[in-house]
């Protein structure tokens, strides 16, 4: 649901399995991904890219329910810190009045969780929920067009960081 100020904004649903060892969390999607129903739908978001490079796979080209496939078959899940907010736009600034997601719940779902890897600093400004999970927490480089203070390299090694630490590397 996507609506102008006021309007309360329902995010997506998780992406994980029972093989789920790593949770990628953003904050919320942006406006495209609310538009798409899928995560990181903007074009100039880095998520897919980065995940691509990582895994020498091209992601990007790919439907998105092949990616997720892919994302699932290496114990990668995607969900959000907020299940709603209300917002105008697509900036983490811009977030109001948010409900935080029931990290509780997710955790039933994922056996094997390892760790909680927060998707830019929006995200990990409320690691205090996700560390409920009782897993190892980490802060990653936004992919988001608005943190162009990395660049892909080096954001690409951060993320191949975690990535090793929780075994998804084949």
């Amino acid at each position: 649901m996507i609506a102008a100020g006021g309007v309360r904004l329902v995010g997506l649903p998780p992406v994980v399995s029972p093989a789920t060892r790593l949770l990628v969390l953003g904050s919320f999607p942006g406006a495209r991904s609310l538009a798409e129903q899928q995560y990181y739908a903007h074009p100039r978001n880095q998520f897919w890219r980065i995940l691509s490079l990582l895994w020498n796979e091209d992601l990007v080209a790919l439907p998105y329910a092949d990616r997720l496939a892919h994302l699932q078959a290496r114990g990668l899940g995607l969900w959000d810190v907020y299940a709603s907010c209300e917002r105008q736009g697509s900036l983490d600034t811009a977030i109001r009045a948010p409900q935080v997601n029931d990290f509780a719940g997710l955790a039933r779902c994922c056996p094997l969780l390892e760790a909680v890897a927060h998707n830019g600093g929006e995200s990990f400004r409320h690691a205090r929920h996700s560390a409920t999970l009782a897993v190892s927490v980490h802060r990653l480089p936004s992919t988001s067009p608005a943190h162009a203070a990395w660049s892909l390299e080096r954001k690409c090694e951060a993320w191949a960081d975690v990535f090793r630490q929780h075994h998804l590397f084949r």
